[in-house]
């Protein structure tokens, strides 16, 4: 018996089967034409975790405001920005890593005023040059110095700081984080303003040289004011001037240098953004921008001026005038004051 069939019954699966299978390709196709797109706009990065370095130990200023910046710009580009802590000579190495790196956005830095403005006169054999080897995307924030002394010093403010060290050229001792450091260079910018002469104590970084002042071991330093203020509200530390072009609104009740005499003495710590050189021009408007709107969040704002940052967050090209400007200034404090890094 010959037996016939008919393959009729099972059309409609391979209809249905054909069905999907040209689905998945027109699916397929848009998913290639959106990710090209992507590409092609700069919305594909970042695709993994963002390294930022931070060229100091954990717990300073620049690692803090980098903490702070790290978790919004995860939340706001979909990545996690993770701190990476490369300490040492004075900013030096973490900053010549990140020269080193991939210029593909996967690599940024944040730093000081000491690592874009002040390691090349003090450093020989310096293997990076932070006016060539970065993209500079923008100065964070700043916050002024203020010069603080032990309760015990006997001097109630800025004017009779100076009589005094004219009185005793050379006696009165100026703590700071370490040879060249800003503080330290605040305090010769100062003397050289002042017309007066301290004596340096070098100490390796800010918190030993904050306990030996505490303790009355040396009499006076300039520090940054987020260090130091709690100590200042607290009594255990006077504050005698602000290095700021007008008081800060942490200590409204302290003069600024200009108001207690002595003129040219501004300066802030501040700390920026950078990245290796050659950033592709799509990513690093999508980096700072997120930057910008992270620092310019009012909470954020809120969190930094309690501890006595100024949010600066400005561009590109004013961070490069900005940093030419700053390179040309500590270069002449420090030829004049013949400061050493060692």
């Amino acid at each position: 018996m010959v037996h016939s069939f008919t393959a009729a019954p099972r059309a409609p699966f391979v209809s249905t089967w054909l069905r999907r299978i040209g689905g998945m390709a027109v699916a397929l196709a848009a998913g290639i034409t959106v990710s090209g797109a992507a590409i092609a706009s700069g919305t594909a990065w970042p695709q993994r975790a963002v390294s930022v370095v931070v060229p100091f130990p954990a717990g300073g200023s620049t690692d803090t405001i980098a903490r702070l910046l790290a978790a919004p710009l995860n939340e706001k580009l979909g990545q996690p920005f993770v701190v990476d802590n490369r300490p040492g000579a004075t900013g030096a190495i973490g900053a010549t890593f990140v020269k080193r790196a991939p210029a593909d956005g996967y690599t940024m830095l944040v730093a000081s005023i000491g690592v874009f403005a002040v390691n090349p006169f003090l450093q020989k054999n310096l293997q990076y040059d932070p006016a060539k080897d970065f993209d500079l995307l923008t100065v964070a924030v700043r916050a002024p110095n203020v010069l603080v002394a032990n309760p015990n010093f006997p001097v109630k403010s800025l004017q009779e700081l100076v009589a005094y060290m004219k009185k005793n050229p050379g006696k009165v001792s100026f703590a700071s984080s370490g040879a060249g450091s800003s503080d330290h260079l605040t305090a010769a910018l100062f003397w050289q303003k002042s017309g007066t002469e301290g004596l340096h104590v070098p100490y390796k970084g800010g918190a030993p040289a904050i306990s030996d002042l505490l303790a009355g071991q040396v009499d006076v330093s300039f520090q940054n004011i987020n260090a130091v203020l709690q100590h200042i509200r607290t009594g255990k530390l006077k504050a005698l001037a602000v290095t700021a072009d007008k008081r800060s609104s942490v200590l409204p009740n302290v003069p600024t240098m200009v108001e207690g005499g002595v003129k040219d003495v501004e300066v802030y710590s501040w700390q920026g953004v950078a990245a290796p050189k050659g950033l592709p021009a799509d990513v690093k408007t999508r980096l700072h921008g997120a930057i910008v709107s992270a620092l310019k969040d009012a909470g954020m704002q809120k969190k930094l001026n309690e501890q006595g940052f100024e949010v600066v967050a400005n561009t590109p090209e004013q961070f490069t005038e900005f940093e030419n400007q700053e390179l040309k200034r500590w270069k002449t404090v420090i030829e004049q004051g013949k400061i050493t890094a060692e």
